[in-house]
């Protein structure tokens, strides 16, 4: 599938430009989308999706998730983000995950992608509840792992430019993070990564300094 664009203001609630769910074998190239929120939303039951040489601003990004709402067992795997330019966008590349899910996202990779005064340019969220900022710890979760960073470079709007937030219960494994660069839009601040429950390896990340635990 190709697609030209979407064109939606920045202010649309629930507006996602392109959304996939229960889908295999999808391409979507060569695509500029605006939209109040997600530019590219992968739902569950996915596998195989290809995303590549697409402008996405306004909007909150490309996103995997939210998954695993009603406890069901989540099923997303071989997800592949290339050449992507985030333009002002709330986020960058982004993994979130309902607390009382099951089951998997794994083999995920966004490379060379670059983020222009971006909120949150990488972030994983595997607590998310119901009352935002109050989530009571939960033994279930959905596994992340398998997922790589590769060649991303810009600039992030606040300080924390790498967010890994993942479950006591079900961390996130395999993590890579490889040759990236990311500074902050606000010339007198420098950013930082944080991490929980996050595992894998780092390989010439410039900056911000890696977090993840072996």
């Amino acid at each position: 599938m190709h697609f030209s664009g979407t064109d939606t203001p920045g202010t649309s609630p629930n507006t996602d430009g392109i959304h996939i769910q229960s889908s295999q074998h999808v391409s979507i190239a060569n695509a500029v989308i605006g939209t109040g929120d997600d530019c590219i939303s992968i739902g569950d039951y996915t596998s195989n999706i290809y995303v590549s040489s697409v402008t996405c601003g306004p909007g909150h990004g490309v996103s995997i998730g939210s998954l695993g709402r009603r406890g069901n067992f989540v099923q997303v795997e071989n997800i592949h983000v290339s050449n992507v330019q985030f333009k002002h966008t709330t986020n960058g590349a982004r993994i979130k995950t309902w607390q009382v899910g099951k089951g998997y996202v794994r083999r995920i990779t966004f490379e060379y992608l670059k983020f222009d005064s971006v909120k949150n340019p990488i972030i994983i969220d595997q607590n998310y509840c119901s009352i935002r900022g109050a989530c009571k710890e939960m033994p279930t979760g959905v596994h992340i792992s398998n997922v790589a960073y590769v060649g991303l470079s810009g600039t992030s709007s606040t300080d924390v430019a790498i967010n890994l937030n993942c479950s006591r219960s079900v961390a996130c494994t395999r993590i890579v993070l490889e040759s990236i660069e990311l500074m902050s839009a606000n010339m007198d601040r420098q950013v930082t990564s944080s991490c929980l429950n996050a595992h894998g390896n780092a390989i010439g990340v410039v900056r911000p300094d890696p977090c993840l635990q072996s």
